[in-house]
Order: structure tokens, then C-alpha cells, then sequence
């Protein structure tokens, strides 16, 4: 059953279609990557699915609500997070009061009661046990401008799962970690695939291909294939647009 159901959707900048007439179904439970050239729309699909950014045409449905107009906090609240290709987090705070503020913004309170979250047993219950899903719990007194650039993706992976969401949009999770904080990095992720629905923009093609129950892959801003691994590997059209060479080393 599909938890994501994208038809249509478009997104222009003056004459430049970033997407167009974008289809997309992504079925609950499933990882779901989608792979593509750089300047193929990828991040702009999850600004869009996510609520950053606005659509010219199209709709969006999350487990059959019409997502098109909701702002990204109404979106976060009924049950859609995302993280972001660069880290997006506050350096000031600790690893613990990131996350907690988020719990806090995903039961519906406003971020002006920031001064309050350390008081808050429940909220730091929940954030510690988000910490400790990504495995950096044992930072979470470290202000997170402290951590290394590996652990900051966790903990941003952290702050998403605080707003339990029931759909996780992760943008290139893995830019500019080391071999070692990727690897720890795709665990975490393997072992979402059991309790979460994920749509993954990534351009390691081995975590893809080892993640990915379906691959979509995006060009010139349309879905041009999706499948399982093995069928995006074989397909002629994702050889010619995108794969090339990497399948015949594959």
C-alpha cells in the first residue's frame, strides 16, 4: 500500500523546470532511494514533499491527505520529517537540547519555549533515546558545534526521529563523511527499514544499492525508472542517463 503518492507535480524557476510532471509511489515500510545526475531535481523533490518549498502544480498525498498547501510543521506533525543535504543544526545547544527542542516543536509546541526544554523530563527522555538510536547518546552533553562532521549527521538523523515520524526523507545523509561514519551511518538506516517508511537521496551507490528495497531515478526532473535494485542495475534507460560505466563495475 502506497504511504507516498506523488502525481504530477512540478516546480519551475523561470524557464527551468526542476521537476515536471513528477510521479512517484512510495509504499509504506519500504526504503525507497532515488538516484540521479546532480542538477536533476532530487533536492528540490524533498523541499517539496517536505513543505520547504512550494509547488506550481500537482498534488501530494501522505497516507491519502492532500499534503499541497500545508506548511512544513503541519506536515512534520502528521507524521513527515526530513533531514537536509548540508546539517542543519543549532551549534550553541547540546546534542540533547537539539533534540529535545525538536520532540518539543513535534507535540505541537512553539520554539519560543526553548529556555524551558532542559526542565522537561519527558522530552529529554525522548531525546535520549533518539540519541541512542543513532548511537552518539554518549554525546549528548557536547554542544553539538563540538561534534565531528559524522556525528552531527547522526544527530541530525536524531532530531528527525524525535518528531516520530512515519516517513523519513533523508538528503544525502552520507556528504562529506569518512569511510568509518558512513558505515555507521548506513547501519543506523538498515536498521530504521524495520519501523520506519524512508525516501533516501543518496549518491553512494553502494549504500543505495545495499539499502534500497525500490530505486527511483530522477532526470531532468521525471522519474524515468523505478525498481528493485537488480532491475535499475539492467535497465538500458539508467544505463544511458545516469549508471554508465558504474554498472559495468558493479
Amino acid at each position: 500500500m502506497s504511504l507516498l503518492d506523488v502525481r504530477n507535480l512540478r516546480k519551475s524557476y523561470g524557464a527551468l523546470k526542476v521537476t515536471d510532471d513528477l510521479n512517484l509511489s512510495v509504499d509504506e515500510g519500504e526504503l525507497h532511494a532515488i538516484i540521479g545526475p546532480n542538477g536533476a531535481g532530487k533536492s528540490t523533490l524533498i523541499a517539496q514533499l517536505s513543505g520547504q518549498a512550494g509547488s506550481d502544480g500537482g498534488s501530494v498525498r501522505f497516507d491519502g491527505t492532500d499534503m499541497m498547501g500545508m506548511p512544513m510543521h503541519k506536515r512534520v506533525r502528521a507524521g513527515m520529517s526530513r533531514s537536509f543535504q548540508i546539517t542543519s543544526i543549532l551549534p550553541g545547544f547540546t546534542a540533547l537540547e537539539n533534540v529535545a527542542v525538536a520532540a518539543q516543536a513535534g507535540q505541537g509546541s512553539s520554539f519560543r519555549f526553548l529556555a524551558p526544554v532542559a526542565d522537561e523530563a519527558a522530552l529529554n527522555d525522548a531525546a535520549l533515546a533518539a540519541l541512542a538510536r543513532v548511537g552518539i547518546d554518549d554525546r549528548a552533553f557536547v554542544k553539538a558545534g563540538s561534534l565531528s562532521h559524522g556525528e552531527k549527521r547522526q544527530l541530525e538523523l536524531a532530531i528527525a526521529l524525535a518528531t516520530r515520524p512515519r516517513l523519513l526523507l533523508l538528503d544525502e545523509p552520507l556528504a562529506g563523511t569518512s569511510g568509518a561514519e558512513a558505515d555507521r551511518l548506513v547501519e543506523v538506516m538498515r536498521s530504521l527499514k524495520s519501523e520506519l517508511t524512508l525516501v533516501l537521496i543518496e549518491h553512494d551507490m553502494d549504500a543505495v544499492f545495499s539499502l534500497a528495497d525500490r530505486i527511483s531515478v530522477l532526470v531532468y526532473g521525471r522519474i524515468i525508472a523505478t525498481g528493485s535494485p537488480d532491475q535499475i542495475r539492467s535497465d538500458p534507460k539508467v544505463r544511458a542517463a545516469y549508471l554508465g560505466e558504474e554498472t559495468e563495475d558493479a
